[in-house]
Order: structure tokens, then sequence, then C-alpha cells
């Protein structure tokens, strides 16, 4: 292990809202086109003239809905819903089918499969409006349950919930890759004692002027940075290696120790932080969720134990 002290780096998740987004799948451009014509200003389309392109568009584009043709000559609709249905990343997507035919054994056909509802050709614009709009309320509904559920409430941080997530699909990036991947442990200093002096309402601030820090600090949107817990903050930091992550390390310390951090009746506080780093690379040894943290958690006890203030690196080489 090795210290640093001394005297001197986009958030994922909580912003704007992006635009919602429908996919059409159908071979007709006059149905393409009307579809545009009625929902293209409120949301971002995207087209596919086939089942099979449908499908493609549907992996890369990640739309909130699918609009799709039954009748299609290479693929019909009802098959490419089953595709879809079979991959983890369409297969919690809202498809409403659009169709020509006035068949209750196809409507019945489509609701089994897990189409959420129809649309009838010849299209009627305040129909398709209210339809898609209504499916649309739902998804961001749903956006805005997994937001809460994966948002640290006092911070505005990603909270350990979701930084586990990433973290197991960062380890497997880096084992297919065979690519660094570091991990930051960062512990407010003598927290306690904190609060104990300025109260727990100026303690809640100063974690809000620390989470401020870091959405400065991070500039590559592969990096995440979430609250672990009490005053606790984790950061991963892909295709890192221990020299990247000590430099980011050590701006993040030195960037919270020159931090004024004013009460509301004006006193200024200052707070410091120790850091433990953990670099793995997969070539190396083996790369783990269990083995980053750990590594990173001996050398945040190694950086406390030194004196606080400064950051520790475990280099696994």
């Amino acid at each position: 292990m090795s210290n640093t002290g001394g005297n001197e780096y986009e958030l994922p998740g909580i912003g704007e809202q992006e635009k919602l987004s429908i996919l059409v799948i159908d071979d007709e451009k006059s149905n393409i086109d009307v579809i545009n014509h009625i929902l293209g200003d409120k949301y971002t389309i995207f087209i596919a003239k086939s089942g099979a392109a449908g499908l493609k568009v549907a992996q890369e584009s990640h739309p909130d809905l699918i609009l799709l043709d039954i009748v299609m000559p290479d693929m019909d609709g009802f098959e490419v819903l089953s595709q879809l249905k079979k991959t983890d990343l369409t297969k919690n997507t809202p498809v409403i089918f659009i169709t020509g035919q006035d068949s209750i054994d196809d409507e019945i056909k489509g609701l089994k499969l897990g189409a959420v509802d129809y649309i009838t050709k010849p299209f009627h614009s305040l129909i398709v409006e209210t339809r898609v709009h209504t499916h649309m309320q739902m998804v961001e509904q749903m956006r805005i349950i997994r937001r809460l559920s994966t948002t640290d409430e006092l911070t505005g941080l990603p909270n350990r919930r979701y930084f586990n997530g990433q973290m197991n699909k960062e380890c497997g990036r880096a084992i297919r890759e065979a690519s660094w991947l570091s991990l930051l442990i960062i512990d407010i200093d003598r927290f306690k004692v904190y609060n104990d002096t300025y109260g727990h309402p100026q303690g809640d601030i100063a974690m809000q002027a620390v989470a401020k820090v870091f959405e400065k600090v991070l500039k590559r949107t592969s990096d995440i940075v979430a609250r672990w817990g009490g005053e606790e903050f984790t950061m991963l930091l892909p295709r890192t290696d221990a020299k990247g992550a000590a430099e980011v390390a050590e701006h993040i310390r030195a960037s919270i120790e020159n931090l004024i951090i004013p009460c509301a009746d004006g006193t200024p506080t200052r707070i410091t932080v120790s850091i433990g780093a953990n670099a793995e690379l997969p070539t190396i040894t083996e790369t783990t969720p269990e083995g980053l943290v750990s590594g990173a958690d001996k050398a945040l006890y190694q950086a406390k134990k030194s004196g606080r203030n400064r950051i520790c690196v475990c280099e696994n080489r």
C-alpha cells in the first residue's frame, strides 16, 4: 500500500428527464409518415421497416414504447413480440400493436403474448395520441419509481443499491476487456465530532457539499459515485489503473480540504476525508465486487490509521 498525504477531480442518474422515445416497426411508409406526423413533435421517433430491423433497433435505441405492425412480410408482429419478450433489454418495453384487421382472435393472441394495447388503422390522430399518452404516463411513473429507489434522498447521489448493480456490470466488463477497474471508498473524518459540534442539520449540509464536489470532479460519464452509507461514499472508475485512481482521489481530498462550509450564522467550517483506493486488473487478479471493496476498505483503514486527511492505494500487480 502507498500513502499520499498533503496540502492540496457526469454524475449518472438524477438530471432533467430526456424526451421519451417510440420505435415504430411497420413496413408501410404511409403508416410511418402518419404516426410521425401525429407523435413526432412530442416524442423521439425511431423507425424500422421490418421485424428483423425492429429487433435490432430496439436493442440499440432502448425505446420507451414500441408501435408494432402485425402484418409484415419477413416476420409478423406476433413473432417480433415473442422475440422482444425473450431479451432482457426489451422484455419490459411496452408494445402496442397497430393493425388494419379487426380480429378478436388476433387481439387476444397479442394480449396473451404481452402487448399492452391495440390501435387500428386507418389512424385517428386523437385515438393515437390518447392511447400513447396513457402508456407513456405509466412509463414516466415507473421511471420516477426506479429513480427514487436508487437515489440517496439527502445528497441526490445514486445509493448503494444502484452502485452495487453498476459495480457488478463493470466487473464483468473489466473481465471481458481485460481492463483496469478502480474503486474509491471515501470517508469523512471525525464526522460524529462535526455533528456534535455544529448539529445534525449542519452535518446534512456538509454531506451535500461533499456530494457537489464529486459532481464537479468527475468528468467521464462512465465514472460512478454513490453514497455508500452514513458518512461514506464510493466511486467506481472503469479503465483506470492505480496511478489514475490516486490522482482522482488526491483531487477529491484536496478539494474537500479547501472547502469552506458556512453555518446558518455564517460561521465557517471545514472537513477532511480519508480515501482508500483499490485498482485491479483481471489478468493479474480475480476481479470481483467483493474483492474490490475489500481492498479499498483495507486501504481506507490504513489511511485512517496513518493520520486521516490522506489517501492510501492498494495496488494489485
